[in-house]
């Protein structure tokens, strides 16, 4: 790693998933488990179909988006990718960050959602001392809401006609954030769950 850890492509390891650089390496479990469903409310949309070379192209594009850090999401003892989890509008000036995540769906539900985000958190509260972490949520996913409220991020509003879907249609999202005095209630709240779960084992 480098001296500035705003420069860095770190790997995070949790107890069940680590987050490791999104590279075309990751394509071919992508494409296993590719499900068009998961990309309805994504305003970049995903590849153009299921094969290993349409991921490579997407996570190339991805990847070339300036301010962004992609994380494939890797199941420990599984050779299985659950999904890409992200930042995005990095500010580095104003101390800010967004964080995206697009889960498969034979990982939605389970520990990999709440252990991804934790770790992103962890690191952007942490380490890169950020100051506001945000979430934007398509207004019409009730499920992706109802996460973040779980989550404890506070609801900042609707940001109208804000994006283009992937089907064309216009998207409003839905602003949520996490700011740095609300990061320990936060915490606790994932590491809780986890542990309600049985997938992080607490000294």
């Amino acid at each position: 790693m480098t001296s500035d850890p705003w420069q860095d492509r770190p790997t995070l390891r949790g107890q069940f998933v680590t987050l490791e650089p999104l590279g075309t390496q990751h394509a071919a479990a992508l494409a296993r488990q590719h499900d068009p469903e998961v990309f309805r409310y994504l305003g970049r949309g995903g590849p153009a179909d299921d094969t290993p070379q349409a991921w490579q192209e997407f996570i190339v594009y991805l990847n070339a988006i300036p301010g962004r850090w992609n994380f494939a999401i890797l199941v420990h003892g599984t050779p299985d990718v659950a999904g890409r989890i992200s930042y995005s509008e990095m500010r580095r000036a104003d101390r800010g960050l967004e964080i995206g995540t697009m889960i498969m769906p034979a990982y939605q539900g389970t520990f990999v959602n709440p252990e991804s985000k934790l770790l992103l958190l962890q690191y952007g509260f942490e380490v890169l001392n950020a100051a506001r972490v945000q979430f934007k949520v398509d207004a019409l996913n009730e499920r992706s809401q109802r996460a973040m409220e779980k989550l404890g991020a506070v609801r900042e509003g609707v940001l109208r006609q804000y994006q283009v879907r992937p089907d064309g249609s216009m998207r409003d999202s839905v602003m949520y954030s996490v700011t740095g005095n609300e990061w320990p209630e936060v915490r606790s709240r994932l590491r809780e769950r986890l542990q309600r779960a049985g997938t992080l084992n607490t000294p």
